[in-house]
């Protein structure tokens, strides 16, 4: 092993470690292992920052603000509106949240597919008396199956694309994943459907921050 892979494997592991830490931001994180980067050499000062022109962030951006437009529009809360009466057990819950996420998954941004369906699980959650963990870790993982059905659901998909455009002269089309991910997808939205009573149900989460700044007492 040379110098320059030791101190690569060094950046990564330390990097990973504050990842798993939690302390810091990730974002922040991220870019001081970069800056580390350059500092003893593995990465050279004028490619630091070319990926931030690469295609594939552009596309992600681009996916990004897509569901962020479609959050804002109110569509969803709506349809939750329309639908919160006949949501009243578990399963049916399950059912609507991680299908639905994990329809949308396929053609936005899974991590805003997510983020738009959050809000709606704890209201869920809330009036019902459901367990928010037996909502939300099915819906995370929804949002990673559906991620696999299109080429622009999730950022591994795209960047396969682009490796395999260099090799061969093609890219993946839009639909290539999906008879393969939808399948999989499907199988796994079946297991999520009786696997969560898997989950732990007992766990309780902590004060908000106005329930800690309370000094009344």
């Amino acid at each position: 092993m040379t110098l320059a892979q030791g101190l690569a494997f060094a950046i990564v592991t330390v990097m990973m470690a504050l990842f798993a830490w939690g302390r810091w931001r990730y974002d922040l994180v991220a870019v001081v292992a970069l800056l580390a980067a350059v500092v003893v050499g593995v990465v050279p000062p004028d490619q630091a920052f070319k990926g931030f022109s690469d295609d594939i962030v552009i596309i992600v951006g681009s996916a990004l603000v897509v569901s962020a437009a479609v959050a804002r529009s109110g569509v969803i809360e709506r349809i939750a509106r329309l639908l919160g009466p006949y949501l009243v057990t578990i399963n049916r819950q399950i059912i609507a949240l991680v299908g639905s996420v994990m329809v949308l998954s396929a053609f936005v941004k899974n991590v805003g597919a997510l983020a738009m369906f959050m809000p709606i699980a704890l209201q869920l959650a809330r009036r019902s008396g459901t367990s928010p963990s037996s909502l939300l870790m099915p819906m995370s993982f929804g949002a990673l199956l559906g991620g696999i059905v299109t080429l622009v659901g999730t950022s591994p998909n795209i960047i396969v694309s682009r490796v395999r455009e260099q090799l061969v002269g093609t890219p993946f089309g839009m639909f290539d994943f999906t008879p393969v991910g939808s399948a999989i997808a499907l199988a796994d939205f079946l297991f999520l459907v009786f696997g969560w009573r898997l989950l732990p149900r007992d766990r309780k989460g902590a004060p908000s921050m106005d329930a800690a700044f309370r000094l009344e007492g």
